[in-house]
């Protein structure tokens, strides 16, 4: 399994230096830092000109030769500066990790519940709890993200008039004067997690609706299979049977789709982050291209592109340990 797992490493690796890349290119392509620079430097013609130059965002010089440029400061873990001449390096650290708190929390909620709904529904088929579970899956399928965090915004606002307690905040990460005892005794926690209740949620949602509709096929396939019916011939339970042998092999084709899956992590985060006002990466992204910031802009679709490859890693893992096959005959 370990040349097995090497091997998916290196193809990933190459697959992200290519989509790195590709991602500084179009971006150094098609954007237009020009505006900003000028706004910055006071509009003197001169002083943006070397502005430019200083920044490698220039576009007289050739986009391979700033790429080489570029290319050479991120394997030093240099991503340059932002068009106000501000490190990119730190700012992306510290957006990162306001990113991370959100999307972590709301993915492996999202996974948890769309892998029970989903078994619970093909145990269930043809009756009223898969029917429900159906129905409510294609709806929150079919409502976009944003349209989903703008409900919860109403939901909240009206839970929070109907007891009279600001139980839920949805702007921001934290409010001034939390770490007081604004919130009990829980203090700046507890207004922490009010905080994030309603960005997670959101989260959680869009990626229960897919995982359940998905885990549901997949449960359904293995329900009528020899090893579950051997397994009810020797006395188990149809639960027990289900849960120790079916769920097992109807999860494996569920950890092919979780790498394909990180991208539309990103892109809700993104959504989110930017109607609940938190400050991470997605929020930045969005802000930066429309100031054509080329570096912010390059420097996080490297960290989407690492996701990714390590989501594809780490579903290859998760594949090997539930599936004998891959261990013994690895591709």
């Amino acid at each position: 399994m370990g040349r097995y797992l090497l091997r998916r490493l290196a193809t990933y690796a190459v697959l992200t230096v290519v989509a790195a890349s590709l991602a500084y290119l179009v971006a150094a392509g098609s954007l237009r830092p020009r505006d900003a620079v000028r706004n910055h430097t006071g509009g003197t013609p001169a002083a943006v000109e070397a502005e430019l130059a200083r920044l490698n965002l220039h576009d007289d010089v050739p986009l391979p030769e700033r790429y080489l440029t570029w290319a050479s400061g991120v394997v030093r873990g240099d991503f340059g500066e932002t068009v106000q001449g501000e490190p990119v390096t730190g700012e992306l650290w510290r957006r990162l990790g306001v990113s991370l708190r959100l999307l972590s929390a709301g993915s492996v909620l999202g996974f948890a519940g769309g892998v029970a709904l989903g078994v619970y529904a093909a145990a269930r088929r043809g009756h009223t709890p898969d029917r429900v579970i159906g129905g409510g899956a294609f709806a929150l399928l079919a409502v976009p993200v944003f349209v989903l965090a703008v409900f919860l915004q109403l939901g909240a606002a009206r839970l929070n008039e109907m007891t009279g307690l600001q139980l839920v905040e949805w702007v921001g990460e934290s409010s001034p004067g939390a770490a007081d005892g604004t919130f009990g005794a829980l203090g700046g926690f507890g207004d922490r997690i009010r905080h994030l209740l309603l960005p997670t949620l959101a989260v959680a949602l869009a990626q229960l609706a897919v995982y359940c509709r998905y885990q549901r096929a997949t449960m359904l396939d293995v329900l009528g299979a020899d090893y579950v019916r051997t397994a009810r011939a020797k006395g188990l339970r149809r639960r027990h049977a289900l849960l120790r042998h079916g769920l097992r092999t109807a999860v494996v084709p569920l950890t092919t789709y979780f790498a394909y899956t990180a991208g539309l992590v990103l892109l809700t985060g993104m959504f989110v982050e930017k109607i609940f006002g938190w400050h991470g990466l997605g929020e930045w992204v969005v802000d930066s291209i429309t100031r054509g910031d080329v570096n912010v802009v390059a420097a996080a679709n490297c960290v989407a592109a690492v996701a990714v490859l390590l989501a594809g890693l780490f579903s290859d893992v998760l594949r090997a340990v539930l599936d004998p096959r891959v261990r013994v005959h690895p591709r």
